[in-house]
């Protein structure tokens, strides 16, 4: 027996002349509403003169004010979730309008954070467990973030433009004498990225570079 389970996605993008289109799933979504018998029963009891109608009544007042206060936080929930999906989509608009992967922009938590006046963590979250359906497949929103280092003039860079400089120092080099993770480590950190040789291997990896000794060329 399969452990597989589909994933229902929380946000939807469909592309229709070119131009995305989101929208949010509704079957993600619960109707929720407040029972008309509790509120009827409310009605009655608030009649009532005697003392255990009266503790009904204020009991019964109080589970519909948590009730109402619950489905309004969840509400609020969705409304901010959509606000970061709507974000998401205006600043990756180029890879949502075509999943050309080269169009993804360097971006970070706190590109949309910023822009949509929320937590960091709060964007986190949302990134690490909400999916996102398009006509180039289903996944994380955290898959479309970038990990962010900051140069020694403190400017924040994506881990996509480290790998770009990375990519291009190798296709530069010369392959009878190709460069080790310590000297390209040495030449990112002279283009004042601030990179261990750890991560140098990690992002070459990644890349799908082999090391340097199965790179060289007689």
């Amino acid at each position: 027996e399969s452990n597989f389970s589909a994933v229902v996605p929380d946000f939807i993008v469909t592309v229709s002349d070119g131009i995305p289109e989101l929208s949010i799933n509704g079957r993600n979504l619960p109707d929720l509403k407040i029972s008309k018998d509790y509120t009827e029963m409310l009605k009655e009891y608030t009649k009532s003169k005697d003392k255990s109608g009266k503790e009904a009544s204020s009991f019964i007042k109080s589970k519909i004010e948590n009730a109402g206060w619950f489905i309004e936080a969840l509400q609020q929930r969705y409304s901010t979730m959509a606000l970061c999906m709507k974000c998401i989509l205006e600043f990756q608009n180029d890879y949502f309008a075509t999943g050309d992967e080269n169009k993804l922009r360097p971006m970070i938590l706190k590109d949309i954070a910023s822009r949509v006046n929320l937590d960091l963590s709060t964007v986190s979250r949302m990134a690490n467990s909400k999916y996102v359906q398009t006509p180039y497949g289903t996944f994380l929103l955290k898959t479309l973030f970038s990990e962010s280092m900051s140069k020694d003039d403190g400017e924040e860079v994506s881990s996509r433009e480290i790998k770009n400089i990375l990519k291009e120092c190798i296709e530069a080099e010369d392959k009878k004498h190709p460069l080790t993770d310590d000297e390209l480590c040495v030449k990112l950190n002279e283009k004042g990225y601030n990179i261990a040789r750890r991560t140098v291997a990690k992002y070459r990896e990644q890349l799908g570079i082999p090391v340097a000794r199965l790179r060289k060329e007689l």
